[in-house]
């Protein structure tokens, strides 16, 4: 298995594998080439998000600045809105439904690393995915950690970092974040 099957797999892998390397080279060229578009250029903009992403809707908008590493992990559905100051560590999938709405200066990480130094300093890692369902709204200043699920009707309150599961239906906040109240539908 090649290290990225083992990134793809959940497995510990070398970040520093030249395959990845270069795909990581090639998504931050994508990223800036979409930041330096001029924000009323919305063919050149779409046309370079459907170029990183994996997979999105007709209907989204992303504000400058946007950062990811590799993109083909990056699926999104329709109504998809990220403001500005994103930053996506897609080394595992991140899946966005229908109608999520991201406020400014949130992240989202499917990263990690051993705690042990030595095994951290020879550039392994791990990844786990992320799964947002549909008609979610993540505040500002968010940040949700690997292997997060957060269900559909949520709401995740501005400075939380996300840590665990968030249910169907619910109001979230804080640090860590949890369930604080359920919202009716």
């Amino acid at each position: 298995m090649n290290n990225k099957e083992k990134m793809l797999s959940g497995l510990m892998y070398d970040s520093n594998d030249e395959t990845l390397v270069s795909e990581r080279k090639k998504a931050k060229d994508l990223c800036f080439r979409y930041n330096n578009t001029n924000p009323t250029d919305t063919t050149e903009r779409k046309k370079i998000i459907q170029e990183l992403f994996g997979k999105i809707g007709e209907n989204f908008n992303i504000e400058s600045d946007f950062w990811c590493d590799y993109g083909y992990n990056i699926e999104a559905g329709e109504n998809f809105y990220i403001n500005h100051n994103c930053t996506i560590l897609d080394c595992a999938k991140i899946k966005f439904g229908n109608n999520v709405f991201i406020a400014p200066n949130c992240g989202f990480y499917t990263a990690g690393h051993p705690l042990d130094y030595k095994t951290r300093n020879k550039y392994l890692e791990f990844a786990h995915p992320i799964n947002i369902g549909n008609n979610v709204w993540i505040g500002a200043n968010c940040h949700i950690l690997p292997n997060v699920t957060i269900g559909d009707n949520v709401v995740i309150g501005a400075g939380s970092l996300v840590t665990k599961d968030i249910p169907p239906n619910t109001l979230a906040y804080g640090s860590p974040c949890r369930p604080i109240k359920e919202i009716e539908q």
